[in-house]
């Protein structure tokens, strides 16, 4: 091969290390203030009353019966 060529090969490597890197750190970001959410959320006190009603959608839906929320 032509050193241009691996030049260019190289280059175009170095980008994508680059976006995976950043996807990367992006995702961990994401992970972060999920979680930070989530155990915000879980110190409301209406947590636990949220928590059932959605247990008792998804009891619907897995039974067959689809309900559309429209609220």
């Amino acid at each position: 091969m032509k050193e241009q060529t691996l030049v260019e090969m190289k280059n175009k490597i170095q980008s994508m290390t680059n976006v995976i890197q950043h996807l990367y750190s992006e995702v961990e970001y994401l992970r972060t203030v999920s979680f930070g959410t989530l155990e915000t959320i879980k110190q409301m006190s209406e947590y636990d009353e949220a928590l059932s009603k959605i247990k008792e959608k998804l009891k619907e839906n897995q039974n067959g019966v689809k309900q559309q929320d429209t609220k």
